[in-house]
């Protein structure tokens, strides 16, 4: 017997490693983890700053799109959903503003919710969290960019 609320339908499988856009950041290719141990979805930031814009908080900040490179930076301004108390990986809490924006994929876009904090000393510049993924994709542990490898540029 099926369990309920279980679509028979095949979702289309993300590896452990991918490459996402993010549009609305002016972000054409981000390296990802897919990591379902993390419920919200984490975005390297840096350079926060608080501002009102015609009543609302808002934030601007920075984003190096590139693994390991800090050459790169793409300055975002986005409202602010809230702020949302989270435990890193290394079990501090910390107070982060979270935006919503849009994020593609395997020929796939949908919205989601991005915390901000700075993910310099973290392998990834971004994490996927299960929260962002949950009846969109099935996750493979043991394979990498199911969107295809990003060539390198010679």
């Amino acid at each position: 017997m099926e369990p309920p609320n279980i679509s028979t339908a095949p979702l289309p499988l993300l590896g452990w490693r991918e490459w996402v856009a993010l549009p609305q950041l002016a972000t054409p290719r981000i390296k990802v983890k897919v990591d379902t141990g993390a419920r919200s979805s984490s975005l390297h930031a840096f350079d926060l700053e608080l501002f009102l814009h015609e009543g609302h908080q808002w934030v601007r900040f920075g984003i190096h799109p590139l693994q390991r490179s800090n050459k790169a930076i793409v300055e975002v301004e986005a409202p602010v959903l809230e702020f949302r108390r989270v435990k890193s990986s290394s079990g501090q809490m910390t107070e982060r503003p979270v935006i919503v924006t849009t994020v593609q994929a395997l020929g796939a876009e949908w919205p989601i919710e991005l915390t901000l904090a700075n993910r310099d000393q973290m392998g990834f510049r971004m994490l996927l969290g299960r929260q962002a993924v949950r009846g969109r994709f099935l996750i493979d542990p043991a394979r990498s960019y199911c969107g295809g490898k990003l060539k390198k540029k010679k």
